[in-house]
């Protein structure tokens, strides 16, 4: 979700002192705060500019502010950071100002946890918050225009009336301990203008509660990715320490925009040691020689995805002669065919044989066959085990020049773009083209089955 928002008005206020508000998050943008006007939002009420609530990232940190009629109502930060743009956290609020006890009032709840919060403003007894009033609300921003939240949300619900903990929403899986959605609901009623948002279909905003309180897209056009709070699908990673800030990232983090400054380079999110990998990136736009390069590398704290011994890339726009380059060490070598803007590059990586082949536009480079096995027919290179432990897909750039390129791991778009509907063997993710057999998409469940 970038860009976007659902909204829904109410026909009439509800309890505005009691209600919970419950949704999984997963982080993209990270970096915007600073105050009110940089807000991530992930839900808000606007009825005017003196009558409004958000609940928002500010940069890494959970914040809340509310005013009613130009009187600050609530405002509240969260002492802990949420900076992993690799997980989903569950963010559960619970709102009961009739408690006579002021830290009662206002509680939020993430991954089964309370956290601290600082309150800058505490509620007053019995006061009315703005959210739950007759006013619009918005999922992904603060008032339908502006500060925008990016990244997935999923199973968004709110309970108008009563105040929930965190356990009527998700439980913690007995065999792995992690913090898991509810495989049924347990809530009763979800009150006149509750709701509950499964964001799983191509209607997003569609009401499951029974209380047919639908939103509607009111800016952008939402995408129904494949990842899901039960099964994380790999992104690239904007803490990567060696961008140093001059990159840019969007779309959930799929999407790269490289700089203007020379030699950076991002991993993605998810390693892998055993096991067979593959996805795909496609180059979006450049300006001047930008020399991108894709691959693997097992030093993460290297400067591009060829420049060690375990750095292994695929580099295009080539012009003498009109060749690719297979990168290792620091070592170019002619290599398959040129690629340029528009290009999709596919990459499979075969951990049990010490392989990596690359594709353009489905065509495998150099008569390649990802099934060949130990024989390896057409394979870039033959890969040294990881010195780290585990090898991570990666993108790095020579020149000063900016380039932008868009991941798509199986979560099935390039940017905002269908990538297609091509799956793996596991019936795992969506891709341009067809997923070598035996190989996988990088997620949690398959990383945990195959990898």
């Amino acid at each position: 979700m970038a860009n976007t928002t659902l909204t829904k008005t109410f026909g009439s206020a509800g309890n505005q002192k009691t209600w919970t508000w419950s949704g999984w998050i997963k982080r993209g943008n990270i970096t915007s705060g600073g105050g009110a006007g940089s807000q991530l939002i992930i839900f808000a009420n606007y009825t005017s500019s003196s009558i409004r609530q958000y609940f928002s990232f500010n940069s890494d940190q959970f914040y809340t502010y509310g005013q009613y009629s130009g009187v600050d109502v609530i405002e509240a930060t969260s002492s802990p950071v949420y900076r992993d743009t690799s997980a989903w956290y569950h963010i559960v609020i619970k709102c009961d100002t009739t408690q006579g006890t002021a830290s009662d009032r206002f509680k939020v709840y993430v991954n089964g946890s309370e956290i601290s919060l600082s309150f800058t403003t505490t509620p007053s007894l019995d006061v009315d918050l703005p959210i739950n009033d007759n006013g619009n609300h918005y999922i992904g921003s603060s008032n339908g225009s502006a500060n925008y939240f990016d990244g997935s949300m999923a199973m968004v619900q709110f309970v108008d009336g009563t105040a929930l903990g965190p356990e009527y929403f998700g439980s913690t899986d007995s065999t792995t301990g992690i913090w898991t959605p509810q495989a049924s609901s347990t809530i009763s009623s979800y009150g006149t203008n509750g709701f509950k948002l499964k964001m799983d279909t191509a209607t997003p905003g569609a009401d499951t509660s029974g209380n047919t309180n639908t939103f509607t897209v009111g800016t952008g056009t939402p995408t129904l990715t494949q990842g899901s709070p039960s099964n994380v699908y790999a992104t690239m990673n904007p803490l990567t320490s060696y961008y140093a800030g001059a990159w840019t990232f969007s779309n959930g983090n799929n999407t790269v925009n490289m700089g203007t400054t020379s030699e950076r380079y991002v991993v993605g999110t998810m390693g892998f040691s055993s096991g067979k990998w593959y996805w795909e990136q496609k180059y979006v736009s450049k300006s001047g020689s930008t020399f991108s390069r894709v691959g693997i590398e097992s030093n993460i704290n290297n400067t591009a995805p060829d420049q060690s011994t375990s750095g292994y890339g695929y580099r295009g726009e080539t012009s003498d002669p009109a060749q690719g380059m297979k990168v290792n060490n620091g070592t170019y070598t002619f290599w398959g065919d040129d690629y340029g803007v528009g290009d999709i590059i596919g990459c499979a990586v075969d951990m049990d044989n010490n392989k990596i082949y690359f594709s353009i536009n489905g065509v495998w480079q150099e008569s390649g066959d990802p099934t060949s096995g130990a024989t390896g027919t057409g394979s870039a290179f033959t890969i040294i085990d990881p010195p780290s432990g585990f090898y991570f897909p990666k993108i790095g750039k020579e020149a000063a020049d900016t380039g932008v390129w868009s991941f798509n791991f199986g979560e099935g778009f390039f940017g905002t773009t269908a990538a297609g509907t091509e799956a793996d063997d596991n019936g795992q993710g969506l891709f341009a083209y067809d997923v070598p057999a035996g190989y996988y998409a990088m997620n949690t469940k398959n990383l945990e089955a195959y990898g």
